[in-house]
């Protein structure tokens, strides 16, 4: 029975958009015997309270339901079909009709699309996901990554670049002043902050998906529970209530660097419902 790349990028739009996954909901259970402001603590109840409804009704975890983003990654030798990307794209637009998703695609040409001065489509499928990011893997197959970033993150993100004078630890300071000052305004709070280094602002902007993409909060190396811990001390709490839980994790992935003084550095402090994720692999034997 040939797979069915449409449906199954289908059902990876709603599980991303309803769905916490394991180790989120641990995150979370955690921060709540933790947290020590009453406020916050209610505040982080009721965000894992949204959670099951949302996974048990099959509805957006937020109104804002984000702008999908994909990421493939293809085996040595594997096979795929010409219209791999079409398949994906279509899977893409009947997940966010069925979720819906909020229809929020901007219409017009070039300058009436920045202006926002046309409207906006009824259609949620209209949302369509920047180009697709495509890279190899040492595994067999094909792993097709679908992400759903929100507004409220990416008006809070940075990319620049960081002179790092031979220490990582002056690359991750400088970071984190970025954090500090950007998540107090995000809002929505815990946030888990994604990192990504490399030599270019594309490479930077990859890595940091990649982040999102692979992150796993129940395992943090040390970087990860470093920046993780000066977050928690700045005691900005949920939803800016204060507290003892700001960040519940970190997600960092560093790429190739070149022989210079200057890293480029991505940061996006995912808010209190992201990463909103889900993955679909598919195995060398399927697809022959």
């Amino acid at each position: 029975m040939p797979i069915n790349i449409r449906d199954l990028v289908k059902n990876a739009v709603i599980e991303a958009s309803t769905t916490f996954r394991e180790d989120q909901i641990h995150a979370y259970q955690k921060a709540i015997q933790r947290e020590v402001n009453d406020n916050a603590r209610w505040v982080l109840e009721l965000l894992l309270e949204n959670a099951r409804i949302a996974r048990s009704n099959k509805v957006p975890l937020c109104d804002d339901t984000g702008i999908p983003h994909v990421l493939v990654e293809l085996g040595p030798e594997t096979p795929f079909k010409p219209d791999l990307f079409h398949q994906i794209e279509e899977g893409v637009e009947d997940g966010l009709r069925k979720l819906p998703g909020r229809p929020m695609a901007v219409c017009g040409d070039d300058i009436e699309r920045i202006e926002q001065s046309r409207g906006l489509a009824s259609d949620p499928g209209k949302v369509i996901p920047p180009s697709i990011l495509v890279d190899k893997m040492n595994d067999k197959g094909l792993k097709i990554h679908v992400l759903m970033l929100g507004g409220g993150p990416e008006i809070r993100s940075h990319t620049y670049r960081v002179f790092h004078q031979r220490d990582h630890g002056n690359l991750f300071k400088e970071a984190l002043t970025w954090m500090r000052s950007e998540i107090p305004k995000l809002g929505c709070t815990p946030c888990i902050p994604a990192l990504g280094v490399g030599r270019t602002h594309f490479e930077a902007s990859s890595l940091m998906l990649k982040a999102m993409a692979y992150s796993n909060l129940h395992h943090q190396s040390s970087i990860e529970k470093k920046i993780t811990d000066s977050l928690n001390s700045t005691n900005v709490g949920a939803l800016v209530l204060g507290g003892s839980v700001t960040a519940l994790g970190s997600m960092v992935k560093i790429g190739p660097q070149r022989a210079s003084g200057v890293r480029i550095v991505c940061m996006r402090p995912c808010c209190c419902v992201e990463p909103r994720k889900s993955s679909i692999y598919i195995s060398q034997d399927v697809l022959e």
